[in-house]
């Protein structure tokens, strides 16, 4: 408000308990030779102001709005019943305290004295009363019929950015399709998540960027925005609605997680080792090692996971749970498949050098097609060490880091290597041959050859029959 206008009168009475108040105005207002001002008084105390006017004429009376204990009801009451022609000004120096509210009393009647004692203070949005006259700046609160206008609008645009929000936030686009019967409730899940995702997003940036839209700052306004400092219904509400809609998102996670660990007792049980980096699968029912997951569909499978070396994470998207394999520990997780297709296990769990090649075939089967394949695994076990020593090179992983071919890989390549000289750390060397191997397989940290850095397991031998590593040898042996 122009300080002119509000204080261009001949006559002025300030009323406040606080002298910082009283005469820091009565210097402002002196300091303004051109507004032409008399300070006929400063007061403490409604009765000391009603006693001045009494005694002199005022033109103006000033009131500290931030007073306890200047009783502005009382004042107020008394001012339009009075007979004076004058004005009242409620003044705060408070932040956003710039704008006052002035009472002209040949406009104003007592009603609506309570009504703006009851309102929001000065420093929020204000209502400016000038010789009964009601005058909107920037920020300030619009009529009913406006805001209802305003409402309806961001409603619309709100709604508009909710429905593009559920047709880009859809499962169908997002996950990969389903192919347990795990699958379905955590989808289901997902689906609710992306629903209050969307609606929280139009509701924030749907109201941000219609109120930047619509209520910017016009060009050449240089007033301050309107300051608002509470709304306890507003607060209640979304501090209780949140509250709500976690604790019921945790009872519906609490159910689908046990749904996703229901038990079947005629479960297929199959054992997964992960080691660096590979993968292997042991079917103790049939006893069968395989490096490729191959599953009957709509049969419960019972994966019991651990791991050779390090933290690895037995994870298929299309089957949606995931669990880690945890070094000399066994953990269990329960899979349905319900659709036939080639998928792929993935490492999920950060687990060295190659650990974005730590991937497995995965190939869900129908019933009569899973027991063919048992069949021609256990037929297919060969007379010949050197084939059977090659199964296990490849089940057990050997070719992760040890080639075939003579490639350079994480160990040395067994290409050759039986019957020659390799040169250890420490200088020294050694003739390759069965007592190396074994020692190798066995004690992997005891000779480690130059240049080269250690990655078996310290228990591979553990694995390993010692039939098994006879096979291994006679099958380094071939490698010519």
């Amino acid at each position: 408000m122009n300080a002119q206008l509000l204080f261009a009168h001949k006559r002025v009475l300030i009323v406040s308990s606080h002298p910082l108040f009283g005469q820091g105005l009565k210097l402002l207002l002196q300091n303004r030779p051109e507004a032409d001002v008399q300070v006929v008084g400063i007061v403490s105390s409604i009765d000391s102001a009603m006693s001045t006017l009494e005694q002199q004429a005022v033109d103006l009376i000033v009131v500290d709005y931030d007073d306890d204990k200047v009783n502005k009801e009382e004042f107020l009451a008394r001012f339009v019943g009075g007979d004076h022609s004058l004005r009242v000004v409620l003044f705060s120096l408070k932040e956003g305290g710039s704008e006052a509210i002035v009472y002209d009393r040949r406009t104003m009647v007592a009603s609506q004295i309570n009504d703006w004692l009851n309102s929001e203070p000065i420093n929020s949005p204000v209502e400016k009363v000038i010789r009964g006259k009601k005058d909107y700046g920037r920020g300030d609160i619009p009529n009913g019929r406006s805001a209802m206008k305003h409402g309806y609008r961001a409603a619309i645009f709100i709604v508009v950015l909710f429905v593009l929000g559920l047709l880009t936030l859809n499962t169908r686009r997002l996950l990969p399709k389903g192919a347990s019967l795990q699958a379905g409730p955590i989808d289901q899940l997902f689906s609710l998540h992306f629903i209050v995702i969307a609606f929280l997003f139009a509701l924030i940036v749907g109201i941000l960027t219609y109120s930047i839209i619509f209520f910017r700052r016009k060009k050449g306004d240089l007033g301050e925005g309107v300051y608002f400092k509470q709304n306890n219904k507003l607060e209640i509400a979304w501090t209780i609605i949140p509250l709500i809609v976690v604790i019921s998102f945790a009872v519906i996670g609490s159910d689908v997680l046990a749904q996703t660990q229901r038990v079947d007792p005629n479960a297929l049980q199959v054992r997964v080792v992960g080691q660096q980096w590979s993968w292997r699968f042991e079917y103790p029912d049939y006893g069968i090692t395989s490096t490729e997951l191959v599953l009957p569909v709509g049969q419960q499978v019972l994966f019991v996971l651990t791991s050779s070396d390090v933290i690895h994470s037995f994870w298929v998207p299309e089957f949606r749970v995931k669990q880690d394999a945890l070094p000399d520990m066994e953990r269990e997780l329960r899979i349905t498949p319900s659709e036939i297709g080639d998928y792929t296990l993935t490492c999920a769990e950060l687990c060295g050098k190659d650990h974005a090649y730590m991937n497995a075939p995965v190939y869900v089967k129908s019933v009569d097609d899973f027991n063919a394949w048992v069949a021609e695994q256990l037929a297919a076990v060969s007379d010949d060490p050197i084939v059977r020593g090659e199964t296990w090179y490849k089940q057990y992983g050997c070719y992760v880091c040890h080639s075939a071919d003579g490639t350079e890989k994480t160990g040395p390549t067994l290409l050759g290597i039986y019957g020659e000289t390799v040169i250890f750390e420490d200088g020294i060397t050694a003739l390759v041959d069965d007592a190396y191997i074994i020692e190798s397989i066995v004690n992997p940290d005891a000779k480690i050859v130059q240049s080269f850095t250690n990655a078996m397991p310290k228990n591979f031998g553990d694995q390993l029959s010692e039939a098994q590593i006879k096979d291994l040898i006679e099958f380094i042996k071939s490698l010519k």
